[in-house]
């Protein structure tokens, strides 16, 4: 019989944590007496990051008696106490390997259902003082999980746990936090994810996703690794601030509309610049805004004769094959990507309604796109040359609501648009962006964080591989002192993206542009070909990456 060992609750409080403040809901401790579960969660408890805990249906975490004993065990500790895995419910039974997803039980006079397991995040590490943690609960198959309150009601310590409905699928919440983490999926449970309506909605999308991938005959890969020199063939002024730049080699692969290079210039510095032109051509077109070091550099020096060293093409944002209707918004250089877009839909057996918005004052380009567009049976043409479309301008366009959106530019053009397509009906999954900037940090829990721009770290510079962060603009020599990479681009303050910082999560994935790392520890998965995690990863040599 498995019972409610203890019943623990936590408000989120304000923590410092590696000389930054962390809010969270981590440190729960045991309460006396009948507590009421409510749809969010226990009286008196709360969640300090609601983007990753907490809601309807993460309102119940629940860790094992079991599961204190391995720890006890493998970290030789005996100092715990219920509720030190932040969970709500500590049990005696109901072990990973067994609870399935979509299972319900009664507790009390109230009724849950699993979810999902555990998210696997660094402050729980944070909270036992044992930073590899959050990689340990997924490699030892102990991550505990969620429960959603289907029936509110009074629980306390010493309530019989009893189980009301089996799940469908019988995938215990081990195996499904294993296929989201774990190399070497079973592909028919991979698909029985997908057919779990109490899965949530999140774990659901990743596996989606995963199955897409599996579906796929061959994974992309990048046509050549690191840098390597091409011969500039022409340099083509378009406008006053802009210059077009064909690069030629023997065989170049071709790419997908969307898609960018990387370049490095003398000085050393590393940017990235979109394909302006159509896939499958002799050469490779990129298009460069002067507003640096880079990019004056290839305004006032770069000519015909001369060689650029470039990375190979990358990048998803990218033209989904299709005939259903395509909008296409732009707002200054953000113009290329979706210029190839347009040479390849103005070419393209099958005819496509096309919208096409841009937002601009400069002329690059407007001749190239009134012959692509006239060559289009069934497009819709609009240009601002003064501000951007308001809602109503937007919405008497007539886009179709079954459009798929390709916007770039600007960070703030861009989610203003997305914001303003998407109150116009189109689905959020049928928008899509491009950023060259940094992007958006992802630092669960983290506050009082200001924004300054990257920047050498503080103290003597390091002795050891050169380190180039491609977005930032940024290279340093790296040093010892550091445990990642993830750590050096947070003393250089580089906006960047984690969440377990153990190599679990995959949220700080990001290409590697150039050269090679080693891993310390281990990743539970390695990182696909061509990408890194930082979190977990030292150079191996001079690196460049996509940060």
């Amino acid at each position: 019989m498995a019972t409610l060992v203890s019943l623990n609750v936590g408000m989120p409080k304000n923590v410092e944590w590696q000389g930054r403040t962390v809010h969270t809901g981590v440190w729960k401790s045991a309460v006396e007496g009948p507590r009421m579960v409510r749809r969010l969660n226990v009286d008196g408890d709360g969640q300090g990051d609601l983007g990753g805990h907490g809601g309807e249906i993460r309102a119940v975490l629940v860790y094992q008696l079991d599961s204190y004993r391995h720890w006890q065990e493998h970290f030789g500790r005996y100092d715990f106490e219920y509720g030190a895995f932040g969970e709500n419910f500590t049990v005696d039974g109901l072990p990973d390997h067994e609870v399935c997803v979509g299972d319900r039980y009664r507790i009390g006079t109230a009724e849950f259902e699993v979810t999902q397991p555990r998210v696997t995040c660094y402050r729980v590490g944070m909270r036992m003082g044992e930073p590899e943690l959050p990689s340990l609960l997924v490699a030892h198959r102990r991550p505990g999980f969620y429960l959603r309150v289907i029936t509110e009601g009074m629980v306390e310590a010493g309530d019989e746990i009893v189980r009301t409905r089996v799940g469908p699928e019988a995938l215990s919440v081990a195996d499904v936090d294993g296929l989201l983490y774990l190399p070497h999926r079973d592909e028919e449970k991979l698909r029985a994810t997908l057919r779990i309506p109490a899965l949530s909605p999140g774990w659901q999308q990743s596996f989606r996703e995963l199955v897409d991938k599996a579906d796929e005959k061959e994974p992309v890969k990048a046509a050549w690794t690191g840098f390597k020199p091409l011969e500039v063939q022409q340099v083509v002024r378009e406008s006053p601030s802009v210059v077009s730049v064909l690069l030629g080699g023997d065989e170049l692969p071709s790419y997908r509309p969307g898609q960018y290079l990387t370049v490095r210039v003398p000085g050393p510095a590393v940017r990235s610049y979109s394909l302006s032109s159509a896939p499958g051509g002799a050469a490779y077109r990129i298009s460069v805004k002067r507003d640096g070091l880079a990019s004056r550099y290839i305004h006032e020096q770069l000519t015909a004769g001369m060689t650029l060293d470039v990375a190979a093409p990358r990048g998803d944002f990218v033209l989904e094959e299709g005939d259903g209707p395509v909008l296409l918004v732009s707002g200054g250089i953000g113009i290329t990507p979706v210029l190839a877009m347009l040479h390849t839909l103005a070419t393209a057996e099958k005819t496509r309604p096309v919208w096409w918005i841009h937002v601009t004052r400069d002329p690059a380009f407007s001749s190239e796109v009134d012959e692509l567009l006239d060559a289009l049976p069934d497009m819709h043409r609009y240009v601002w040359t003064h501000g951007r479309p308001t809602p109503d301008e937007l919405r008497a366009l007539g886009v179709p609501k079954d459009a798929t959106a390709y916007i770039c530019g600007p960070t703030a053009f861009m989610d203003d648009l997305r914001g303003l397509l998407a109150e116009s009906g189109i689905a959020a999954d049928h928008i899509h962006t491009e950023l060259f900037g940094t992007l958006p940090p992802i630092n669960p829990g983290l506050v009082g964080q200001t924004v300054v721009p990257p920047h050498a770290p503080a103290g003597d510079p390091g002795t050891g591989p050169l380190v180039t962060f491609a977005r930032s603009g940024l290279s340093v020599p790296w040093s010892e002192q550091y445990g990642s990479l993830l750590e050096l681009a947070e003393a250089c303050d580089v906006p960047a993206r984690w969440s377990c910082r153990t190599g679990v999560c995959h949220t700080c994935v990001t290409d590697l542009v150039a050269g090679d790392v080693a891993y310390s520890p281990d990743p539970l998965e390695p990182a696909p070909l061509g990408q890194v995690l930082p979190c977990c990863a030292r150079p191996a040599d001079d690196v460049v990456i996509d940060l």
